[in-house]
């Protein structure tokens, strides 16, 4: 079985981990209603996505008579 011989310096395990950084989410805005939305995903405010309506937004009144 493999052992190692010496321990791993600090040096030694940062650039092994160079690559186990947390990359920031990447915001859009929506062509439509300009709200921040996640890329290639469905805008959650005005139901549009690329261009043409996916989802109906839900009306509010409906919302209160429930």
């Amino acid at each position: 079985m493999a052992v190692p011989k010496r321990r791993t310096s600090h040096s030694k395990q940062g650039h092994r981990r160079s690559h186990h950084a947390v990359t920031p989410v990447q915001v859009q805005y929506c062509r439509q209603c300009n709200e921040p939305v996640l890329a290639h995903r469905v805008c959650p405010n005005c139901g549009y996505f690329q261009g043409r309506v996916v989802v109906e937004p839900e009306d509010e009144t409906k919302e209160k008579k429930k």
